[in-house]
């Protein structure tokens, strides 16, 4: 596996009651972020993908900037190019498996086309289907679609797996390392699972 990026990341931010600070500087394709629940690891995908506004520092992803405090830096979120899969799928309820997938297809630079994604993923039966008629597995597959057709330069992963039941998770912990092998996407990666974060990543960072 190439080790071709580097995640630079040095912030600071307040979320709640909770100071969440963080350096890390790692080559690599896939960096898995590792800890208990609490200690900040979906904060920091938060930061890195704008939906959480650092106080300070600055945030490097494959060799593009997308925030230094010190320059006056902050790219909106649409502008990161990055494909975010929550825990909980989080798909529009009121559409389609199709219209789910499309949603995301807004901006040029998409791995794949719709077709594509459909058969790497092993979804095309499920497109006139309503996310509340699919599996755990299943949404997850629909989600993971959606996060590859944004045209993504990299894909934030929020604990994939730890919704779903031993088989799913195999299932979907195959998916995930296609995109690696075969996409070649840059990934950060969140999970409190100490053996999936070995078999997936090229570097382990633990927050404390």
């Amino acid at each position: 596996m190439s080790c071709d990026l580097t995640f630079d990341i040095d912030v600071t931010a307040r979320r709640g009651a909770a100071d969440v600070s963080a350096r890390i500087a790692v080559p690599g394709r896939v960096l898995s972020l590792f800890g208990r629940s609490g200690a900040g690891k979906t904060s920091l995908l938060d930061m890195v993908a704008g939906l959480l506004h650092p106080r300070s520092g600055r945030i490097v992803v494959a060799g593009e900037v997308l925030f230094d405090s010190a320059r006056g830096m902050n790219l909106p979120p649409e502008r990161r190019a990055c494909g975010y899969v929550f825990q909980d799928n989080r798909l529009f309820p009121h559409l389609t498996v199709r219209d789910n997938l499309l949603y995301g297809n807004r901006r040029p630079g998409s791995p794949l086309t719709l077709g594509e994604a459909c058969q790497f993923l092993g979804i095309a039966r499920l497109l006139d289907r309503m996310p509340a008629t699919l599996s755990g597995g299943e949404a997850q597959r629909v989600a993971i679609g959606r996060a590859l057709l944004s045209g993504p330069r990299f894909l934030l992963l929020d604990e994939p797996l730890s919704s779903l039941d031993r088989p799913r998770r195999e299932e979907i912990m195959g998916v995930i390392e296609r995109i690696r092998d075969e996409l070649a996407l840059p990934m950060l990666h969140v999970s409190h699972d100490r053996a999936e974060v070995d078999r997936l990543a090229d570097a382990v960072v633990e927050l404390d």
